[in-house]
């Protein structure tokens, strides 16, 4: 299996890592000084689960790589729609392309057989069709991330906790290339189960996401301090509410109670998302994926969603002005 990890940074340069460990044949993709420790070191993982380096290739070139049996894409959502041309030298007839992005896909309708908003483009994390250009939608596989990493050090990854990566087809179907990616990951070292229906764990990752998010860059705030204040825990819950109603008329059903995902989150602690994370680096917010596809499946649903409609409308203020 031939593998390339386009956007190799901390979760890329991780699962690259597993995959070569488990025997795949793995490329990766990545820049600067980060490329440079990568080529002179292989990528050295510390982990609780034990230490380990591996060694697969990394280039900044995807023409040296050829076409691929899989990319995985390690870059932010928005980063998508100008990926074409690293993109392009590695999509065989059959790559399949799987998407570790935060929020709501750019082929979330596609293949949702009965519902009535089948086939329909989200233009929040598909703007006049810029992603599904470049990111045709037959190749999309699902992947929700439940893996913690950080770069502590060029070519060097942190590994916090977690090491599932659920994935699934858009038509709900258990394929071949799903059930081989997996069992690739599998002898990594990593959990990869293939699920049927992907766009629920999308949901229930998502119910955090697009709460505490924004909420932590519009205050600063750590997880643990958004939950332990009055106000703001029962604005995450109200937005978690308005959510999980989107997921059901969006053809959902994710099945997690609000106080067990907001009890799972004060259990984090004091972290800081990658939203604030990403504002204090001074780099691109995650914005539309993570909330501004919901305030759109909202009105394309018709499902009152006030509290979402304005921290959106907060943090895209604060990410306009952060970027004048």
């Amino acid at each position: 299996m031939k593998v390339a990890v386009l956007g190799a940074g901390a979760i890329g340069a991780y699962v690259g890592a597993a995959l070569h460990r488990g025997g795949a044949d793995v490329h990766l993709v990545a820049r600067g000084a980060h490329l440079a420790a990568l080529r002179q070191h292989g990528v050295r993982v510390l982990s609780p689960r034990g230490d380990f380096t591996a060694h697969p290739h990394a280039t900044d070139d995807p023409a040296e790589i050829g076409e691929v049996d899989y990319v995985f894409l390690g870059l932010k959502a928005h980063s998508y729609a100008s990926s074409g041309s690293l993109l392009a030298p590695l999509l065989g007839e059959d790559t399949a392309v799987i998407a570790a992005q935060n929020g709501i896909p750019w082929w979330y309708f596609h293949e949702l057989a009965g519902h009535p908003l089948e086939g329909r483009r989200i233009e929040a994390v598909d703007p006049g069709g810029a992603v599904s250009a470049v990111l045709a939608t037959r190749r999309a596989i699902g992947c929700v991330v439940y893996c913690s990493t950080e770069i502590e050090a060029p070519g060097l990854i942190r590994h916090l906790e977690g090491t599932r990566f659920s994935i699934g087809e858009p038509d709900s179907t258990v394929s071949a290339r799903c059930k081989d990616f997996s069992e690739a990951m599998i002898a990594g070292g990593l959990k990869c189960p293939v699920e049927p229906n992907v766009r629920d764990d999308i949901w229930i990752k998502l119910m955090g996401n697009v709460a505490f998010n924004p909420l932590s860059a519009l205050t600063r705030a750590t997880m643990a301090e958004i939950c332990a204040h009055t106000g703001t825990r029962e604005l995450v819950a109200t937005m978690m509410a308005e959510t999980l109603e989107i997921a059901r008329a969006a053809g959902s059903d994710p099945q997690i109670s609000i106080d067990k995902r907001i009890d799972g989150a004060q259990r984090v602690g004091h972290h800081k998302t990658s939203m604030l994370q990403d504002l204090e680096a001074g780099k691109a917010l995650e914005i539309d994926a993570i909330i501004g596809a919901v305030v759109e499946l909202a009105e394309l649903t018709g499902v009152p969603a006030p509290a979402l409609t304005n921290v959106h409308a907060a943090i895209a203020l604060l990410a306009r002005t952060c970027a004048a």
